[in-house]
Parts: C-alpha cells; sequence; structure tokens
C-alpha cells in the first residue's frame, strides 16, 4: 500500500508528530527491541512537551535520557520490568516500578485501572491491504495501543513481518512517520560460561524428548537452553524468544512436532535478541505471536501436556520461597512472566518448573541460597509454587516437600563452603533437627557419571544413581515396605526400627569411592520410588564388602545383578579388584545372584549359620564393559 496516496494527512515527520502529546498525558511505549526510537527521541529532545508519565515493559532507549538535566521534572517513568539498561536508574529512584504478571496488564490498560492518552508504537510497512505488523513487539504492546485515545506509529522496513495477532490496520493509527533505523538489539553477555554449562548440564537431565519448554527473561536462561540440542522433538511457548533458542530452531530441535497444544507453532508474545533472530522469524508461520494475556495465561499453558518452565532468581531461601525482581530493597528487574508460567506448568499434564541459579553471587563471597531472604527482598515464587532449584552442584527437588527435606536438598545443591553454615542456621529456626549432619562438602558432578537406565520386560524403566542426604526420608520408606524375611536375610535379624540416626549415617558414611551406594527408583505418577539399595564398603586393601536389597514385587528381573554390575564398575575405578560379602547359608537366592555374576566366587562356611562369598572381578574385556547409561 502507498501511505502517501491512502493516507496522507496521518505523514507526520517525527518531530511534528510529537506536538500531538499534550502535557499531562499518559503515554505507552511499545515493549524492548520493539520499541520506537525515533518517536522516543523526538518526544523526549522536544522541551515544550511536560509532565509526562509513561508506562512501559523492557525500556531501552529512555535509558540514554534519564539522566539528563530536567529529564525527570518532564517525564515521571513507570516500567513493569526493569531493564538491565534501566536497573542503574531504578538503584537510584527515577523511574517507578509496578509489581504485576505480565498476563495481567492487557486487561489492565482495556479495563481503564491504567488509563492511557497516547500510544508510541513500531510497525513494519503496510501490505497491499493496509496491515502492518508489531513485529517482535505483541506481548502488552496490542493492548496498549487499542486502549489509547491516539496512536502515533513509527513505520520501519526493518521490523519483521510476524504471524499470530500482531496485525495492525493503517485505519487503526491517527499518525505515521515513515523512518527506518536498525532495530534494539539485546545480547546478554554470559556472566560465567563454566556455571551456565554445569546448570545445562543438569536440565538436559530434566528436559525429555517432545516436551514443551519456556525459557524466562535473563541471561542464564538464555545460555543454559544451548545445552538441550540432543534433544528432539521439543516445543515452544515461552514470553521472549531469544537468540539462545536459535542455534535448537536450526538444528529442528524445536520443531513443536508433538505439542498438545497449538502444534507445530511457537507461540510467543515477543522477541529480543539480534539482527539474525530477526531475520529468522521475519514471515516464519512456525511462529504464532499473541499478546500476553493469551502467552502468559495459566489456563493456555496447562494445555501443553509436559510443559516445562525454566526461569531464573536472584534468591532462594531454605523454605523454598524465591525472590526474582529485587536485591534486598533494591528493585532489580520485575515479577514479569515467572508465577504465570510456574502456575501453568504445574496444571499440566506431566509439568513442572525449574529455577536455575548460580549458588554464589559477588564473586563467590556470599551464597544465593540462603536461610532467609534479603531484607526488603520480594517473595515473586512462594514456597507453595516451587518445583525443582538447579545451581551447578545438582538438582533440588523440592515439590511437595516438608521443611526439613527443602533444606537438605538445598544445602546439598550449595556451595560447598557454605553447606555447614547453612545447615546450622536451619537448626537455629528449627526446621531440622539439632543432630542433622551436613552434607558432603565434595564437588559432586563426578557422580553423574554413576547415572544409570535398565528397562524392564512390562516395558517400565528404572533409573539408578548414588545416594543422596535428600534420600533419606524416601529411604526410610524403603526399609518399611521390606517383608520382615527380606529384613532378615539382610541384616542377620528382625529388625523392626529404621532410626533417623541409621538412616543419616548410612548416607553419611558414603564417600563415593571407598564407600558407596547406589539406589534404584521408579516412577509412582510424580515421585520416584526407592526400588533397591546396593552397597560396597571398602574391607580390606583391593577388596570391598558388598550387599543389596531388592522390593520383593521385582525379585526376578534382574536388578539385584544389575546392581552388582553397577558396583562392580565404580569399585574398579576405585582400585578394588573383588568383592567380599557375608551371607546366611540359608539365604540361597543371594549366593546364586552372586554365582552368576561371578561363576568362579569361592563360597567359604564361617559357623554359625553364615557364608563368606569371595569374588574377583573377571578380567575386562578389550572394549571395555559398563552398565547402560
Amino acid at each position: 500500500m502507498n501511505l502517501q496516496e491512502y493516507c496522507p494527512k496521518k505523514l507526520f515527520t517525527p518531530e511534528k508528530v510529537v506536538k500531538k502529546i499534550s502535557n499531562g498525558s499518559r503515554v505507552f511505549i511499545g515493549t524492548g527491541c520493539g520499541e520506537p526510537q525515533k518517536l522516543i527521541e523526538a518526544m523526549v529532545t522536544n522541551p515544550s512537551i511536560q509532565d509526562i508519565v509513561v508506562y512501559q515493559m523492557l525500556s531501552s532507549t529512555l535509558a540514554k535520557y534519564v539522566d539528563s538535566k530536567d529529564f525527570l521534572n518532564r517525564f515521571n517513568l513507570k516500567l513493569f520490568i526493569v531493564s538491565v539498561a534501566m536497573r542503574q536508574a531504578a538503584f537510584e529512584g527515577k523511574i517507578d516500578y509496578i509489581p504485576v504478571y505480565l498476563s495481567q496488564i492487557p486487561e489492565i490498560f482495556k479495563s481503564r485501572e491504567i488509563g492511557l492518552d497516547v500510544a508510541l508504537i513500531q510497525v513494519s510497512p503496510p501490505d497491499r491491504f493496509g496491515f502492518c505488523s508489531l513485529g517482535i513487539s505483541v506481548d502488552i504492546t496490542l493492548a496498549g495501543m487499542q486502549a489509547a485515545e491516539v496512536v502515533i506509529a513509527q513505520v520501519n522496513q526493518n521490523m519483521p513481518r510476524t504471524w499470530g495477532d500482531s496485525l495492525v490496520h493503517v485505519d487503526e493509527i491517527d499518525y505515521l512517520v515513515m523512518h527506518n533505523e536498525p532495530l534494539v538489539e539485546s545480547l546478554p553477555k554470559a556472566k560465567d560460561p563454566a556455571i551456565a554449562e554445569r546448570i545445562g548440564h543438569y536440565i538436559n537431565q530434566l528436559v525429555d524428548d517432545g516436551a514443551t519448554i519456556q525459557v524466562g527473561f535473563g541471561h542464564l536462561p538464555n545460555e543454559v537452553v544451548r545445552y538441550l540440542d540432543n534433544k528432539k522433538d521439543l516445543g515452544l511457548h515461552t514470553q521472549v524468544i531469544t537468540d539462545g533458542l536459535l542455534p535448537l530452531f536450526e538444528k529442528k530441535v524445536i520443531n513443536n512436532r508433538h505439542k498438545s497444544y497449538l502444534p507445530g507453532r511457537v507461540v510467543a508474545s515477543l522477541c529480543m535478541g539480534s539482527h539474525k533472530l530477526y531475520d529468522y522469524v521475519n514471515n516464519n508461520p512456525m511462529f504464532y505471536f499473541r499478546s500476553s494475556e493469551f502467552v502468559n495465561d495459566p489456563n493456555v499453558i496447562a494445555r501443553n501436556d509436559n510443559f516445562i518452565s525454566i526461569s531464573s532468581a536472584l534468591e532462594v531461601d531454605l523454605t523454598g520461597q524465591i525472590c526474582t525482581d529485587s536485591q534486598g530493597y533494591l528493585f532489580y528487574s520485575g515479577i514479569g512472566d515467572q508465577v504465570d508460567f510456574i502456575r501453568g506448568s504445574s496444571m499440566s499434564k506431566g509439568g513442572f518448573s525449574i529455577i536455575v541459579i548460580p549458588s554464589t553471587a559477588e564473586d563467590g563471597k556470599v551464597s544465593r541460597i540462603v536461610p532467609h531472604l534479603s531484607e526488603g527482598a520480594g517473595v515473586a515464587t512462594t514456597r507453595g509454587d516451587i518445583d525443582i532449584v538447579v545451581t551447578e552442584y545438582g538438582i533440588a527437588e523440592l515439590r511437595r516437600k516438608s521443611i526439613y527435606q527443602r533444606v537438605i536438598e538445598l544445602a546439598q545443591i550449595a556451595h560447598p563452603k557454605f553447606r555447614q553454615e547453612l545447615i546450622d542456621e536451619a537448626k537455629k529456626r528449627r526446621y531440622i533437627f539439632s543432630d542433622q549432619m551436613t552434607p558432603s562438602s565434595q564437588d559432586l558432578l563426578f557422580l553423574d557419571d554413576y547415572q544409570y537406565t535398565k528397562m524392564l520386560p512390562m516395558g517400565k524403566h528404572l533409573e539408578f544413581r548414588p545416594l543422596l542426604p535428600s534420600d533419606e526420608f524416601e529411604s526410610r520408606n524403603f526399609f518399611y515396605s521390606l517383608q520382615e524375611d527380606t529384613i532378615y536375610y539382610r541384616f542377620f535379624n528382625k529388625r523392626k526400627v529404621f532410626s533417623r540416626e541409621m538412616l543419616q549415617k548410612q548416607w553419611a558414611s558414603v564417600d563415593y569411592r571407598r564407600n558407596m551406594s547406589i539406589i534404584g527408583l521408579r516412577q509412582i505418577g510424580r515421585r520416584k520410588q526407592i526400588i533397591a539399595i546396593g552397597s560396597y564398603a571398602e574391607a580390606e586393601e583391593n577388596a570391598a564388602e558388598v550387599a543389596f536389597l531388592v522390593k520383593e514385587d521385582l525379585h526376578g528381573l534382574g536388578i539385584g545383578s544389575y546392581l552388582l554390575e553397577i558396583l562392580e564398575g565404580i569399585a574398579r575405578k576405585n582400585g578394588y579388584n573383588r568383592f567380599v560379602a557375608t551371607v546366611l547359608a540359608e539365604n540361597r537366592k543371594m549366593i546364586r545372584v552372586f554365582q552368576k555374576r561371578y561363576p568362579n566366587s569361592k563360597v567359604i562356611r564361617t559357623g554359625g549359620g553364615e557364608v563368606d562369598v569371595i569374588m574377583d572381578f573377571p578380567p575386562l574385556p578389550q572394549d571395555n564393559a559398563e552398565p547402560n547409561k
């Protein structure tokens, strides 16, 4: 469409069009990388424009002027999220922050709870039918434009045309400014690639093929998603598309094939990144841009089965409370989309949420896992909403768990130098018992090499991994679920009580080298149930004593033999070349498992109804056999 022919009276220069903004106006500005830079510049540099209230999410261009003389006398900035560019201004009290969920902002505009006089937006040139596109900024921009009395649009040929609810007809726009300029780019700087890599390693373990994911604002979620590049058939339903996702699009890792809601489409609200990313979404029908009231609606999110929300935090306390928008009394970012997506994921069939957070801040001087949130820090996500927290030291599963269990889970993934302090503080607050032992101060990343999977004949699979302090409660349930004869054969007595002290000592004695315990788990709904425990402990030089237990309903499925295979592989790595075991002579099943794995084992009667079994490890084959991962 030729605008000069169709609506010449709507065409203005930037300098003339901003004169349409009356003093005292409430002005909405389009979001982030889609903001109309030239219109903002013209408005700010016109000294006759006074007493303006500006509403915006993720402001960038205004950061150039906020420190200028008389700016704060003329403009009152109210931001829904404090962007990186505006952070210092927020610390200095130069802007006002509105804490609100992004899903609610469009309705706030529509209901006139926040009245808008003028909207400054940026659009693509119109097609032959007169439809422009909001491009990479639909989010709250569509609602802000529709609610404003006057709409002024900068028409920029560099703005991509996007599919979805991004179309705006020129008849809906009051004034048009033709001005081409590069779009704002947003490329978060990697702060610590090593930490991002380790967190990405754990995220990879949590995200299954075919899941639909959301990636929150911030540099860390943007960095860790690259470690999903070996996944298959992921879907994406997210507020913001960033460059971290671009390799997953290009490799067809994200293809939306198995999404249960709007399959084949990436559902998003805005795009913030590089020009390469903007070119990728331009006129690409895979991307379906909708307003934040749709994209962030928990009920809409929940229509995606197996939905996984990935977002970040500034602090998490030992009870699971999350702070995202402030450092103490200083507003740092915003509530944003986190709560919307966390609640949507909790309602999704098979869905859950992940909070990613480095274990420390200020160059390792302070822990981000804290006994209590900093004074003044806001609780963005409550302890009742949280599912999983991931640091570079591991995964803490908090969903539906008690405060006692949460303390152990979170202390376990804190930086090793802060673990004792966190346990001590938890004791002072009566979160845990006074005799609670502290998780190991080791960096246990190497334990990820000891993750195994066994497929059962009925098609179910079991997971095997090292015992951790957080398994104390579930191991209690395991022991109490066993039959009396099983207990007798393992402990040589009819033990009735498995005390907390005993269970603590069990995991506390595990150093993962001279002393190792491996647990087997099966999925029961959203819970993982321990169904087997196998252990070895150093008995003498080059030899370790071995024992295992398997739930009775899973006997005969090769689980005991599989545990022996796993434990042997770990024992070999730690310098052992044989297992020994003391078994009741009547426990023929156990002896047969040992003999099946070690045909050349020696069974020696010792008297008292017991036998010793000595099992030398066989030579390793050339290709080095190890259990399936």
